[in-house]
C-alpha cells in the first residue's frame, strides 16, 4: 500500500469574527500593521514572522459552526522582546490581560483575550 501524507506546504492561523472590523482593528493596533491582503467584511490577512494571521468573517449560514464560547484549547503565542510594554500596549487597546505575569523555566509570560475571545499569550523568553 503507497504511503498516504498530507504534503503542506505552509500554515496559518484563522480566526472566524462575525464582528470582523472590530477584530481587525485590534490586530493591526496590536501588530502595527495594515492588513494584506484585506477585503472588507470578509477576509484579512497579518504577515508575522513565520506564521499567517488570518481573520474571516463566516457567511450567515456558517455563523453556528464558529461560535465557541472561548478559545478551547487553541492560543495564539506572540513571542515579544518587552513584556512590559506589550502588556501596556493591549491595555491602551482596552484589553488588559487579566491576570498576573507567570514566570516559567522559559521565560515570562501573560494570558490576554481578542475582542472576539480568543486566548493570547504574550510571551518574554529568558536573557541569554
Amino acid at each position: 500500500m503507497a504511503e498516504v501524507f498530507v504534503n503542506c506546504t505552509s500554515a496559518f492561523v484563522a480566526l472566524a469574527s462575525v464582528d470582523f472590523e472590530r477584530l481587525v482593528g485590534f490586530y493591526g493596533e496590536l501588530l502595527h500593521q495594515s492588513a494584506r491582503p484585506y477585503q472588507r467584511d470578509r477576509y484579512a490577512e497579518f504577515q508575522l514572522p513565520g506564521l499567517r494571521l488570518a481573520i474571516f468573517k463566516p457567511k450567515a449560514d456558517q455563523v453556528g459552526q464558529f461560535a465557541a464560547p472561548g478559545s478551547g484549547a487553541m492560543s495564539l503565542c506572540l513571542e515579544v522582546t518587552d513584556l512590559a510594554g506589550a502588556i501596556a500596549h493591549l491595555t491602551h487597546l482596552g484589553y488588559a490581560p487579566p491576570g498576573p505575569v507567570l514566570t516559567a523555566s522559559h521565560g515570562r509570560e501573560v494570558y490576554a483575550y481578542d475582542p472576539d475571545g480568543n486566548r493570547l499569550i504574550l510571551h518574554q523568553g529568558l536573557a541569554e
